[in-house]
C-alpha cells in the first residue's frame, strides 16, 4: 500500500492531469497523483519529464534496457511495470525486457546490450561500481553524446525509481495490457502525466479561483 495518499486535492490542475493521464496511457499514473500532493515539485517533475523525452542520442531500444536494469536493481515494480509496457510500445522485443532481471543468464542480448545492461547496474549501485575499462569500451561504442545520454537516463530512473520505491507505489498492470491492441505512442511521450504549458495554464486558472481579488 502506497505510503502516501493516492488522493490529493482534487485541484484544478489535479483534475486535469487525471483526464490527461487517462486519455494518454488510459489510466491516472500513481507517480503524478503522489506528487499532486506538492504543486511545486509535480510541476518541476512534469517540466523536467517534457526535457528528457526530447533525447534522442542514444538508441531507444538501448535506453530502454538501461532504464529497466536500473529500476530492477532497485526494485521498483512500478517502474518495472510501466518501463516495460512504454518499451513495448516502441517495438522493443519482448523477452530482452523480461529477462532484464537475469540478463547474465539470457542468451538474448547483444554484446552492446550487454554492457548498457552492466552500465546501468553498476552506476545504481551504491557506491556506483563503474570501472574505467566499461566506460571506455561504450564511450568508443556509443560516441560521446550517445555516452552521455546513457549515463543521465541511469541517473534520472534512480531519481524516478527512488521516490516511487520509496512511497512504495507497485505495478499499476500494465504490462498486463501489452498484448491489448492500442494506439501506440511515440517514444517522446514524456512519463508524466501533464504537458508543461497545459499544467502551468490549469495552475493558473487554480490560483485565479482561489483567489477572490484575482477572480473578480
Amino acid at each position: 500500500m502506497a505510503r502516501i495518499s493516492l488522493s490529493p486535492p482534487r485541484t484544478l490542475l489535479v483534475r486535469f492531469m487525471e483526464w490527461y493521464s487517462k486519455r494518454t496511457y488510459g489510466k491516472v499514473l500513481d507517480p503524478g497523483m503522489a506528487l499532486a500532493h506538492n504543486r511545486k515539485v509535480l510541476l518541476a517533475d512534469v517540466g523536467f519529464e517534457r526535457k528528457v523525452a526530447k533525447f534522442d542520442a542514444l538508441d531507444p531500444h538501448l535506453k530502454n534496457l538501461a532504464v529497466m536494469a536500473s529500476s530492477a536493481s532497485i526494485g521498483c515494480s512500478w517502474c518495472m511495470d510501466f518501463g516495460y509496457w512504454e518499451s513495448r510500445e516502441i517495438g522493443t522485443d519482448a523477452r530482452k525486457l523480461q529477462d532484464v532481471p537475469v540478463w547474465r543468464d539470457s542468451p538474448v542480448y547483444t554484446p552492446l546490450e550487454r554492457d548498457v545492461l552492466e552500465y546501468a547496474e553498476a552506476m545504481t549501485a551504491t557506491p556506483p561500481a563503474v570501472d574505467d575499462v566499461l566506460a571506455a569500451t561504450l564511450l568508443q561504442e556509443l560516441g560521446e553524446a550517445a555516452f552521455v545520454e546513457l549515463t543521465a537516463m541511469v541517473a534520472i530512473e534512480n531519481l524516478r525509481s527512488r521516490i516511487n520505491a520509496a512511497l512504495d507505489l507497485t505495478s499499476q498492470g500494465f504490462k498486463d495490457t501489452c498484448d491489448v491492441p492500442t494506439t501506440t505512442r511515440t517514444a517522446k511521450t514524456p512519463r508524466m502525466a501533464t504537458p508543461a504549458p497545459a499544467a502551468q495554464a490549469a495552475e493558473t486558472a487554480s490560483h485565479r479561483a482561489s483567489d477572490p481579488q484575482r477572480a473578480a
